[in-house]
């Protein structure tokens, strides 16, 4: 895990030298172990290393090709690096380290942009090619790394980075809220717009990659994670699956420094940690809920099974209140999924023993794992009833008020595109419209962003849809975006081996039977977890990462401190104040369960107090 920034075709009259400097340093948390720079006319690289493989000098960053043509910054790890630094000196390239780093740089040169079809693994990097005078900058298939840039600048420079809070360090940046951010934020809890809530600031869409010449902006997509079902038998699948994943983590184990797992009592976590035994596992459950929201008693449990040593935190509700503005800070753009917290708090517990570490995230979106990829018994029995029925019944019941009833109603007579919007949905969107100013409605739709989504995978069955629309906003969106920022900002490196290209090739051919069915979720991923994991682990259900704001919500302290910035001057900008307000005070009071929607408002402004009048 390292950071870069950069910028080019600078016209302002600037020290580059001291920009780049100040951009690196706000990203410093990326790489503390060293830094480097590349500067000449046209452009100014930046970097900032967390030694992992290779620690010699050798291997530090900006890094050239033989004739210095060519100049790179690299974040991430590429696995296969072995495999294709033989096959590059077999072509006559010459290598100077042992990194990973270094066979991207020779395979740009050998093979173009088509270099990106032969890495496996995590990265974002960028090439400025002097003999082209272009910039090539790629991110990997899943969106493991992130990669942002922008043009919204006075002199309409480029600049581009791991963290888009070391675009305030360049003095061309214009900072400006994205207005249109804010409407989409409030259902789907994270930033799920190409442009970020910066205006004029993107993100570099996952299996893409960027070709930059003299101002002009070129992004072709390079893969895409469809599903391809291919009738087999289960025991096939399920031989194939421990093959695969068990390849996977002997790869995602290479490391020159130590190499942990973070451990709950799910699956996932479980079959890596059984897989890759490490000398070490970190576990976080919170104190005074242990009944209810913990499951470091799972994860001692498998681990002492397993002959592993076993570290466990308990976070307290104070440490999580001081905690938010910090988190917030280190996610860039406002995140109010409450497991944010819990694995801040985590990867800072992993630092105090590794520098590496392996975890589950991926396998659900992957193999089929989530509750709303299930069909209920109860449904299954509604839906034998012709859709000529059920779709009329669902929109009468949908002008009906909301209970458990009319929501079953409707959604047994709509088309999954219709009511299935990924993993988070917090505020409903007439809701969300209700709370703003009216300067904030403008956002674009829930549905107008899934129907992008929707429409590359017409032909394929619910599951398949529901799946590939979590690969394609929620995982990046969310799960993979807090994972990156908050192993990165306390100066650890996160992988997941479940995120590889090969683990992907076979899940996308595994019958939707086999993953999801009336006896289990993850069903072929279960049994095949069985080879190495005891059987209430391999089979036991998801539970996620609970948090528990809404018992913290009912508490005097935060209650009294949400209502103090739900009535601040800030809050007046956004939202309605006597809606926000009533649902802190119905939530105190017992009358309803509001907590996601107070915790997604409340973050959100602890987000732009940090960024829009604090920095």
């Amino acid at each position: 895990m390292c950071g870069f920034v950069g910028f080019a075709d600078a016209v302002l009259a600037i020290d580059k030298e001291k920009v780049i400097k100040d951009m690196m340093d706000t990203i410093i948390h990326r790489g503390p172990d060293s830094g480097g720079t590349f500067i000449d006319k046209s452009v100014t690289f930046g970097f900032r290393r967390l030694k992992i493989i290779d620690l010699s000098e050798e291997a530090s960053q900006p890094m050239y090709n033989e004739d210095k043509t060519c100049v790179m910054i690299f974040n991430g790890e590429i696995y296969n690096y072995q495999e294709l630094r033989s096959e590059l000196q077999d072509k006559g390239h010459t290598f100077l380290s042992n990194t990973d780093s270094e066979v991207i740089i020779h395979g740009y040169e050998e093979y173009g942009p088509d270099i990106v079809h032969k890495l496996r693994g995590m990265f974002a990097f960028s090439i400025w090619d002097t003999k082209k005078e272009e910039m090539f900058l790629a991110r990997d298939n899943f969106g493991i790394k992130p990669l942002y840039y922008t043009q919204n600048t006075k002199d309409n420079s480029f600049i581009f980075g791991s963290e888009i809070k070391s675009f305030l360090k360049h003095p061309a940046f214009i900072k400006e809220l994205n207005k249109n951010a804010l409407r989409p934020y409030l259902t789907f809890q994270y930033p799920v717009l190409d442009e970020t809530f910066f205006k004029g600031v993107y993100k570099l869409k996952p299996a893409h990659y960027m070709i930059y010449r003299k101002g002009k902006i070129e992004i072709r997509p390079y893969w895409d994670p469809m599903y391809d079902e291919k009738e087999n038998s289960l025991e096939h699948y399920v031989d194939k699956i421990k093959e695969t994943v068990a390849e996977s983590v002997k790869y995602h184990r290479i490391s020159d420094v130590n190499v942990g797992s973070f451990l709950s009592g799910g699956v996932d976590s479980s079959y890596i940690t059984s897989l890759l035994m490490p000398n070490k596992t970190f576990s976080v459950g919170f104190s005074d809920y242990e009944k209810i929201f913990n499951e470091t008693n799972l994860a001692k449990d498998l681990s002492d099974i397993l002959g592993i040593e076993n570290h466990r935190k308990f976070i307290t509700a104070e440490e999580a209140f001081e905690a938010i503005s910090t988190i917030q800070y280190h996610m860039d753009e406002p995140q109010s999924n409450p497991s944010v917290v819990p694995l801040y708090f985590l990867a800072q517990l992993a630092r105090e023993h590794v520098t590496v570490v392996l975890s589950g995230e991926g396998a659900d979106e992957l193999f089929g794992g989530y509750a709303w990829y299930e069909t209920t018994p109860s449904m299954g029995k509604y839906k034998k009833i012709p859709n000529f029925i059920r779709r009329p019944v669902s929109l009468v019941c949908k002008n009906l008020p909301k209970n458990r009833i009319t929501n079953f109603l409707v959604k047994g007579g709509q088309r999954v595109e219709e009511w299935f919007i990924g993993q988070a949905k917090v505020f409903e969107e007439d809701h969300a419209l209700k709370v703003l100013k009216d300067e904030y409605k403008n956002g674009p739709s829930v549905g107008s962003i899934t129907k992008k989504v929707y429409d590359k995978v017409k032909d394929q069955n619910d599951v398949s849809k529901m799946q590939y629309l979590d690969m394609n906003l929620w995982m990046p969106g969310d799960i993979l975006l807090k994972a990156d920022k908050m192993s990165s900002a306390h100066s650890i490196e996160l992988r997941v081996p479940f995120l590889d290209k090969e683990v992907m090739a076979l899940a996308s051919q595994i019958p939707v039977k086999y993953r999801v069915n009336d006896k289990n979720s993850k069903y072929a991923l279960r049994i095949a977890a069985k080879d190495t994991l005891p059987i209430e682990w391999a089979n036991r259900t998801k539970i996620g990462f609970p948090v528990p704001i809404r018992h913290w919500l009912k508490e005097e302290k935060y209650y009294n401190m949400v209502k103090e910035m739900f009535k601040s001057d800030i809050s007046k900008e956004f939202f309605n104040i006597e809606e926000i307000v009533k649902l802190a005070e119905e939530h105190y009071t017992g009358k309803e369960n509001h907590a996601r929607q107070i915790w997604t408002i409340y973050v959100f402004l602890v987000w732009y107090k940090k960024f829009f009048v604090e920095l």
